[in-house]
């Protein structure tokens, strides 16, 4: 079925993305990639070297904190 991913933090949209997910693989797949997204959103907003180290520690779980994810069908 394809789905529409929304993950929301304080009423702000963080990430959406559109994915088809038929079983646990491809949910948790869908669900990976919020994390990568965010890591890569921290990544891009570093404004200095001790923030990009920062960043490529994978700083991403206390990101995760109080994150909403929704899953919205797409098509029936």
């Amino acid at each position: 079925m394809k789905l529409k991913l929304l993950a929301t933090k304080n009423n702000v949209t963080l990430y959406e993305g559109m994915y088809v997910v038929n079983d646990a693989k491809s949910f948790g797949e869908a669900c990976a990639d919020v994390w990568i997204r965010l890591a890569q959103r921290n990544l891009t907003a570093a404004s200095s070297i001790g923030a990009v180290y920062e960043a490529l520690g994978d700083n991403t779980l206390p990101d995760l904190r109080a994150v909403q994810i929704r899953f919205e069908q797409i098509d029936p």
